[in-house]
């Protein structure tokens, strides 16, 4: 994720990691089996290393990001074992450059998630590099039906994390028939126990502030607003545009600070991991303005919490803001 006052532009570099990460991965795709990535092993959410399956071997699996990966070792306890290779809140997963170490976690994992709609282009390249027999992928763009130049933050949807819940459990259920029931009683937990704050804090906030209108920085806060019901009134194509690191146009700007200066917002909300000049002249036009000013980031902060302590977190400082907007 770019540091603060940095945009999101390509690396050079990438191209050419990726390449070197391709052909590890095709070296070592015969011999691999369970691994372990030095980024994260446990995936914001810790898998025992100390139990496995009714089978006596955990189904080894690797997640691009670590919401997803929080969210895949909670929903499959002690019978799998979870590598998420992005992992470092500074890191950006839209242009990161693989490593040895991550093509040699692919080669081993018999199942693995992806975000897809072009997030993470370089995760599609290492797998498709070891197209291994008996893996299942799972590519959370297809499964909620976005396709590619489509929103591709869908770990702030609720309801495309619900049907990601559904589908991990399914998925493992397959690879593992034998404890079918066990990951059931894992989903049955995580949702009406872990993730239930989550869940309610998003039904009260939707009763209590929908159509609210907000602000925000880029596009991530898009698919949050929409599961809240708040209004949206930054151009779209700001939004993208400094999602996507590229220059948002004069006008797009210019909209924007009318939006502030005339209160047509009552909170904003912003991407401290993407904190671009133009969005810390935002955020301080707001401030000044007496907009009440929420953050989120892009993935799991800090990196050891898990995805329902991310988020629930996140909510709760866009509701207090809400509150001193509103008054309600």
């Amino acid at each position: 994720m770019p540091t603060a006052a940095t945009s999101r532009f390509p690396r050079p570099s990438a191209r050419t990691a990726l390449v070197a990460a391709v052909a590890a991965l095709t070296a070592v795709a015969a011999t691999a089996c369970s691994t372990s990535s030095s980024s994260d092993s446990k995936a914001g959410g810790g898998a025992s290393a100390a139990s496995g399956s009714a089978g006596g071997k955990k189904i080894e699996v690797v997640a691009a990001e670590n919401f997803w990966g929080s969210i895949a070792t909670q929903l499959g306890g002690d019978r799998v074992h979870v590598t998420s290779v992005i992992t470092n809140p500074d890191t950006d997963p839209h242009d990161y450059e693989p490593k040895a170490a991550d093509a040699r976690t692919v080669a081993g994992a018999r199942y693995a998630i992806v975000n897809g709609i072009g997030y993470d282009a370089w995760a599609d390249k290492l797998l498709a590099a070891n197209p291994a027999g008996g893996r299942t992928e799972l590519k959370v763009g297809d499964l909620v039906g976005v396709k590619e130049g489509g929103n591709p933050h869908r770990w702030y949807s609720p309801d495309d994390v619900h049907k990601v819940i559904e589908k991990i459990t399914e998925d493992y259920k397959k690879a593992d028939p034998a404890d079918a029931a066990y990951f059931d009683q894992q989903k049955t937990a995580y949702e009406a126990k872990s993730l239930a704050p989550y869940t309610k804090l998003i039904s009260e906030m939707k009763g209590k502030y929908a159509d609210t209108p907000i602000g925000a920085s880029e596009s991530i806060v898009t698919p949050l607003s929409e599961g809240l019901g708040l209004k949206m009134l930054t151009p779209e194509t700001f939004l993208d545009a400094m999602s996507e690191g590229t220059d948002p146009t004069a006008k797009d700007k210019a909209t924007i600070d009318d939006q502030i200066k005339n209160k047509r917002i009552k909170v904003y909300v912003y991407n401290s991991q993407n904190s671009t000049p133009d969005v810390q002249a935002q955020v301080k036009e707001a401030k000044d303005a007496g907009i009440p000013v929420a953050t989120v980031t892009e993935t799991l902060a800090p990196a050891g919490a898990t995805f329902q302590q991310w988020q629930t977190a996140q909510l709760q400082g866009i509701e207090e803001a809400l509150a001193k907007a509103t008054g309600r």
